[in-house]
Order: structure tokens, then C-alpha cells, then sequence
């Protein structure tokens, strides 16, 4: 009788799938499978610091912080989305197509189901941040001086590409 149960919810979620799916090719079981692997290590995060007594206490975020975290999450998400040097890491999920902005790649999504959904959420800078903006906040309640210093690191690398295109900006705008 389970195994009945069970057959008719697998059955119900895939016809609902393919009403929401139309003639797209979105991969909605990927997309679950990266949500619940999200969930489950923001779950793991959570009962560590749970069982390491640190629920919090120490990892207060101040204003100085959100803008640490805000620019290091701008700035690593869009390393890891669209950067060259981390092109090897997007190798199996997408094709190269081009420059798409001063040091940054335009790449296509390809392969189907969980390897579409991981490039897409690769290949995205905004989808990505979720992630970067989750480890820092954990890195903040595990190891806040180390997180604090990296963070101010790749705050500082996205000040200066901010300053960069500006001066290429304002010599362009001389000529």
C-alpha cells in the first residue's frame, strides 16, 4: 500500500513538473537536489554551532561587517561565476562563447538535469551569492577574524575593478 502512495506522489509531482515545465527544459529535479543539498548543509552549519555553543554570541554582525559581507559576496560570487581563472572550475557544465565584460566570460548552460542545474547556479553571480553570503555568515560564527581578513581582501579587490572601469571610463570619455 506504501509502495502504491508512493507511486501515485512520484506520478502527481511529475505530471505537475511537466504542466510548469511546458515546452522549456528546466531542470526541476536538479534545481530540488541543489536546494536540499543547500538546506542540508546550512543544517549541518547550524547544529555545529549548536553543539560548539556557538549560537551567535560571537558572531554579532555589525554595520562594518554587512559591508564586508556585501562586497566580498559581490566580488567572490562574480569570481566564481564569470571570471576566467575559475573557468576550469564551469569546464564540464558550460561553453565557452566569449568575453561578456572587462575580465569576465559569457559562457552557455549545457547538459541536461542536475549538471544543467549546477551550471546554471555557477554561471549565475546572483544565484551563486546566495552560497558565498551563507559561508560567510558561517564563517563569521566559526572563525570571524579569518573571515573578517579574507573578507576584506576581496572587498578591496571589488573597490579597485570599481575604480578600474571607472579611470578606463573617464580616459575613454578625454579622447
Amino acid at each position: 500500500m506504501a509502495e502504491d502512495t508512493t507511486g501515485e506522489i512520484k506520478e502527481t509531482l511529475h505530471q505537475e513538473a511537466e504542466a510548469y515545465r511546458g515546452d522549456s527544459d528546466q531542470p526541476l529535479v536538479g534545481y530540488a537536489a541543489t536546494v536540499s543539498v543547500y538546506l542540508a548543509l546550512v543544517g549541518a552549519g547550524l547544529l555545529a554551532a549548536r553543539k560548539s555553543h556557538r549560537n551567535g554570541r560571537d558572531a554579532s554582525v555589525g554595520p562594518w561587517d554587512l559591508v564586508l559581507m556585501g562586497l566580498t559576496t559581490h566580488k567572490l560570487s562574480r569570481l566564481v561565476a564569470k571570471d576566467p581563472v575559475t573557468s576550469p572550475l564551469r569546464a564540464f557544465f558550460t561553453r565557452f562563447r566569449g568575453v561578456s565584460a572587462p575580465s569576465e566570460l559569457a559562457e552557455d548552460v549545457r547538459g541536461q538535469g542536475g549538471r544543467r542545474a549546477f551550471g546554471e547556479l555557477i554561471t549565475c553571480p546572483f544565484c551563486t551569492a546566495q552560497w558565498v553570503a551563507t559561508a560567510y555568515a558561517f564563517g563569521l560564527v566559526f572563525a570571524p577574524g579569518t573571515t573578517r581578513g579574507a573578507g576584506a581582501v576581496f572587498s578591496a579587490v571589488a573597490v579597485s575593478d570599481w575604480l578600474q572601469l571607472a579611470y578606463v571610463r573617464m580616459q575613454k570619455a578625454q579622447e
